[in-house]
């Protein structure tokens, strides 16, 4: 029987004792741990300097996903029509070699960190955040954006980081799973710092991943190790915001109302983008298993639903939903315009049921300042800007159910001290409404797919060969 990951009272998986130290002897160690444990000394050194490479590596692939979706931009301006003959075939090509040869590099990434840390299952950790799969996924996320999916790199980073790191101790002597469970979680925070140049959201990304079992002893090394990797994005990249210098304020009255309402509906829509990516929303599991059989025919048939959707939206729809969203609250003359939001929202979608892997962080920014750009409408007495923000922190709150981290990113890439408090309410109602929806944590649920699945595959493994019967 498939082994259940436990769970918390917040509803997240547990990763009971994943930052204690084995100080007591174990009787059965496990079979990579041959030497004794290394110096705390060494432990430090390994965790920094492999933050330090972690923070070098997302920046290069960040660089290289900006050029990928350009190249592809360019190619289409003026001549939408070109996508038609690029997207469908790509998805096709994409989701068969996955399919054919690298099925666990599907998915965004963060889910799989999040499945890795389980030191029960020290094999899927090696599988999840291998070297094979930090290239696949350095490979795939530009290819994919090069291709025009409506993906983020964020989440590819987060894996990108936690396979470094895993690398990296293991290379080092701290192979034991719980040991490797701290490597990893170090460098999926690493890597969210280094992509969003965030290093505050890095440390609070792997602090609420863990729900609360973070070890004190323990704590400040991972720590810093996450802020070296935003310290090297900072010095690579510049001290650059995100999104650029927003200067608004949210009144009382009418801003906090506006607030009110952008907060519950940005966590309702992210509640149900949640609930649609899950494929367990009524005729959907029907959709489920169709495309479990027919995984490229259905990569073929989104990227089809992709490009129409570009083509309604003029192009809008591709890429990350940077320059679209950073164009809305800067106010530019050239912006996408009030349907860009249901437009971002479906072909993000779209692109998670196409099986094409990449992530879900930055195109939810994007549809989150949608929203907000839309509600602004209804309060013509606030500051537009100041809307898309608390939508911006309020959708991404409610996909992911992360709130805290959704606020300090929103603060971060967005430098606006003086929405501290509405960023944070926003978070916080968009975590609450969500959970109206999709009750557990989306990328819980996935990373729960992700043990369930590999715990079928290895008892159907050991299960002894069973002869036929012959025929009366």
């Amino acid at each position: 029987m498939a082994a259940c990951p436990a769970r918390g009272r917040n509803g997240r998986l547990s990763h009971n004792a994943v930052m204690h130290d084995a100080s007591p002897p174990v009787a059965t160690p496990h079979p990579g741990a041959h030497e004794p444990e290394p110096t705390p000394w060494k432990r430090r050194w390994v965790l920094w300097s492999g933050g330090i490479l972690v923070g070098m590596i997302a920046v290069a692939f960040m660089k290289l996903t900006n050029l990928a979706y350009a190249t592809f931009a360019e190619i289409i301006a003026g001549r939408a029509w070109l996508a038609l003959l690029i997207t469908p075939p790509s998805f096709v090509v994409i989701v068969w070699y996955i399919t054919r040869h690298m099925p666990d590099a599907r998915g965004g990434g963060i889910a799989e960190v999040i499945a890795a840390q389980d030191e029960h299952n020290h094999t899927l950790s090696e599988r999840l955040v291998s070297w094979r799969m930090v290239l696949a996924k350095f490979l795939l996320t530009p290819l994919a954006l090069l291709t025009g999916a409506s993906i983020g790199n964020e989440g590819p980073s987060v894996q990108i980081g936690a396979g470094i790191m895993y690398t990296l101790g293991k290379r080092f002597g701290f192979d034991d799973p719980k040991a490797a469970a701290r490597f990893i979680l170090a460098g999926g925070g690493a890597g969210l710092a280094a992509a969003f140049n965030a290093p505050l959201a890095g440390v609070v990304f792997a602090i609420e991943e863990l729900a609360g079992t973070f070890e004190h002893r323990l704590s400040g090394i991972l720590i810093a190790a996450v802020l070296f990797a935003g310290v090297v994005s900072l010095g690579l990249l510049g001290n650059y915001s995100y999104f650029g210098n927003i200067s608004a304020s949210l009144p009382l009255g009418e801003g906090w109302l506006a607030l009110l309402v952008v907060g519950i509906l940005g966590g309702l829509a992210g509640g149900l983008f949640a609930r649609l990516i899950l494929l367990d929303l009524g005729p959907l599991h029907h959709f489920s298993a169709l495309r479990a059989r027919y995984p490229v025919w259905i990569a073929g048939i989104a990227g089809l639903a992709l490009v129409g959707l570009g083509l309604a939206s003029h192009g809008s729809v591709y890429g990350t939903g940077y320059d679209q969203a950073r164009a809305l609250l800067q106010a530019a003359p050239h912006n996408p315009g009030e349907s860009f939001g249901v437009f971002k929202y479906l072909a993000n979608v779209v692109n998670v049921w196409s099986g094409v892997p990449g992530g879900s962080l930055s195109p939810a920014l994007a549809v989150g300042t949608g929203i907000g750009y839309n509600v602004a409408h209804w309060f013509p007495h606030v500051a537009p800007s100041a809307i898309m923000l608390l939508g911006m922190a309020a959708y991404l709150s409610g996909v992911a159910q992360t709130p805290l981290t959704a606020a300090v990113i929103c603060l971060e890439i967005t430098p606006s001290q003086n929405l501290a408090l509405p960023i944070l309410a926003a978070a916080l109602l968009g975590r609450a409404s969500s959970a109206l929806i999709c009750r557990t944590p989306m990328y819980n649920v996935f990373a729960a797919r992700l043990m369930r699945e590999y715990e079928n595959q290895r008892a159907q493994d050991a299960a002894p060969a069973v002869a036929p019967e012959s025929a009366p």
